[in-house]
């Protein structure tokens, strides 16, 4: 007796993709593949994950990975435009729920579409839409390979707070509390040198390039330059990184939204970089899977 993916994904608590990812990499045993379907024979157990080793063990990974992702390259502009279509929606969905965006996925994908959801905000509707116009300005970046720097910084945020026209890539000039946060961001005369520093440190640092982000997003959030939308900003800003050196990019979905908070304050209150660092990490390990099985397929 078979099962199908969506019902191995509700049996082992796991996603339809991950089950497909499993089957594709041969570690669930008497699998058979159907054209682009796969039946999961009913008594198989979960595949124990591998995604969430230590730290250290998942980069070493995700650098085999990533080699093997470069051995496949240049990727034709079909497969650019198909790995990346469905992680736009998803992506902009995800990172604007975190930050209270009312919209569903599937209305996140009417609207960036260019349908108007009835009841629900203009603000959301522009939120949808600005970010999705960030992304594509981040891919345009990342074609060019341009450096980071504030004025790129100032640029994504221009686009990003589509609804604020007057606080669009400025610093802000007020002080500000993040409700909850452990961390309180800084007065806005320390953001400019504080921004310089950052940008300094970050392109002198020797790091692998996850710890290295890990760190870089958790500083600029604790900066707080903007008075809005630094998170989607700082988490467009991870991806430009990732993607220009040849990583994918990583979409931080809501569901793990107090994981990803609860990683803001064990670095501000612990010193601790692990949290946010193996959560990247595991992002991104899973983008590699998705793609190598992606372009298996």
């Amino acid at each position: 007796m078979y099962i199908s993916v969506k019902q191995a994904a509700e049996k082992w608590g796991i996603s339809d993709r991950r089950v497909r990812i499993l089957c594709s990499e041969g570690k669930i045993s008497g699998v058979i593949r159907e054209g682009r379907s796969w039946r999961i024979p009913a008594e198989a157990g979960k595949p124990e994950d591998g995604r969430y080793k230590s730290a250290e063990n998942l980069l070493e990974s995700i650098d085999r990975k990533k080699t093997e992702l470069d051995s496949r390259r240049p990727l034709t502009e079909g497969e650019v435009e198909r790995l990346t279509e469905e992680f736009v929606v998803e992506y902009t969905y995800n990172s604007n729920a975190i930050e209270g965006n009312t919209l569903t996925l599937r209305e996140t994908d009417m609207v960036l579409r260019g349908l108007t959801i009835d009841q629900k905000p203009l603000k959301d509707h522009m939120e949808a839409v600005g970010h999705k116009e960030a992304f594509d300005f981040v891919r345009d970046l990342v074609k060019e390979q341009t450096p980071l720097s504030e004025s790129v910084i100032k640029q994504i945020h221009y686009l990003v707070l589509a609804d604020k026209r007057e606080d669009r890539g400025v610093y802000r000039k007020v002080p500000v509390r993040i409700m909850g946060a452990k961390h309180n961001p800084v007065q806005p005369y320390l953001i400019q040198p504080q921004m310089e520093q950052l940008l300094e440190a970050y392109r002198n640092s020797t790091e692998h390039i996850i710890p290295r982000l890990a760190r870089f997003h958790i500083e600029f959030e604790g900066i707080h330059p903007f008075i809005d939308g630094n998170g989607r900003t700082g988490r467009l800003l991870v991806n430009l990184e990732l993607m220009k050196a040849g990583y994918p990019p990583i979409d931080i979905k809501f569901t793990d939204r107090i994981a990803y908070y609860n990683a803001f304050d064990e670095y501000h209150v612990k010193h601790n970089l692990g949290a946010m660092e193996k959560l990247f990490a595991g992002y991104v390990n899973i983008r590699l899977d998705n793609y190598l099985a992606m372009l298996e397929g």
